[in-house]
């Protein structure tokens, strides 16, 4: 499919799609119809492929979580040479998170699937796993996922593809108890001598150059989620001076229109770092994109935090009480953020601009 046809189509199928505790079912659709195909990462199409994330994004975030981790997936898949084994149809999660007192083991295995020849001696690369992973975000509604998990040996991590529908993997929902956020079912996966196939070498899930350009794409959603919020404000302003302009009624009040023009300065602000961002991982598809990719990151987390705060001053609890969607975006879009590491970011990037040459290199225009 052609980028636009991407981008209209999902207009098209997001148009009719309500999706209130329904993102998994939202999902399937969206795979279903294709329209997961998403140029890759440093492609030539960056851009496309995160303004089709931001469009999720500011339908339903929790949409967006399943949407975002499915088509990194197949992103990292394609990168590391191994799209072969997503099976048409399939829906993917990915989930890196390695939370205290969880761990995933990786046990050789020599077992073959159906229709292999049982003689023909063990696949190196086809592996068993044990233990836990926190934090799997659609684990219980989607048919893969691809996992960091730890050699017993000491080589470190390693991604691992595991389908989810077999005897040895178990979803606990028990431990999600989250409002925002909560369509995306971030939950606990145990695995007993689940099977799976390695995917890269070792470590290569942080090497490689698409983890930080994947990682900028979270920006996208950020900013997409915002949007929703701030068309709400345009839309109670533009509404207020049209009854203005067609009556005696007064037209809005200063202070709307004055948050109306901050929104609009933040959105715009992070709009062009999106643009600019995508540009530069095109353009240098093989670079460390670290410190672009944290400035993106850390612009669309600010953006979404004032929108939230300017928009909810401006209209007040009206529509957090009687508008569903906007209620439901103003309590996903803190949640959604929080996977920025805040001043740890800050420190990250601060470390690899102290590192550049001239100082104050990249700041004048």
């Amino acid at each position: 499919m052609s980028t636009p046809g991407l981008l209209c189509g999902l207009q098209r199928l997001l148009g009719d799609l309500d999706t209130p505790g329904g993102a998994a079912a939202a999902m399937e659709r969206l795979v279903g119809s294709g329209l997961d195909k998403l140029p890759l990462p440093a492609s030539g199409h960056t851009l496309q492929r995160w303004q089709a994330l931001a469009a999720v994004a500011a339908h339903d975030l929790s949409l967006a979580k399943l949407y975002e981790g499915h088509t990194d997936a197949l992103a990292i898949l394609a990168e590391l040479s191994q799209p072969s084994l997503a099976p048409a149809g399939s829906v993917w999660g990915v989930w890196a998170a390695e939370a205290s007192g969880a761990r995933v083991l990786i046990e050789p295995a020599a077992w073959r699937s159906m229709g292999e020849d049982a003689g023909a001696g063990p696949v190196a690369t086809r592996v068993r796993l044990r233990g836990l992973k926190r934090w799997c975000s659609g684990a219980a509604s989607i048919s893969h996922g691809l996992l960091t998990a730890w050699h017993a040996d000491g080589r470190g991590t390693q991604l691992v593809a595991v389908a989810l529908r077999q005897p040895g993997v178990h979803v606990s929902t028990e431990s999600w108890q989250a409002v925002g956020m909560g369509g995306s079912a971030s939950v606990d996966v145990t695995f007993d001598a689940a099977h799976a196939e390695l995917v890269g070498q070792p470590g290569q899930y942080l090497s490689r150059p698409g983890f930080w350009q994947g990682g900028a794409g979270i920006a996208a959603c950020w900013h997409g989620g915002a949007t929703h919020l701030a068309v709400a404000l345009h839309r109670a302003v533009a509404n207020g001076r049209a009854r203005s302009a067609s009556s005696q009624s007064p037209p809005p009040p200063a202070f709307m229109e004055a948050a109306l023009g901050r929104v609009d300065t933040e959105l715009s602000a992070s709009a062009a770092l999106l643009r600019e961002t995508a540009h530069w991982i095109d353009a240098h598809p093989q670079a460390d994109a670290s410190a672009v990719a944290l400035r993106l990151r850390l612009r669309a987390e600010g953006t979404a935090k004032a929108v939230l705060d300017i928009t909810g001053t401006a209209l007040g609890a009206t529509p957090f009480c009687r508008d569903a969607r906007f209620a439901r975006m103003a309590a996903d879009l803190p949640v959604f953020i929080r996977q920025s590491h805040g001043e740890r970011d800050f420190a990250a990037l601060g470390e690899r601009v102290a590192a550049r040459e001239p100082a104050g290199a990249g700041w004048l225009p």
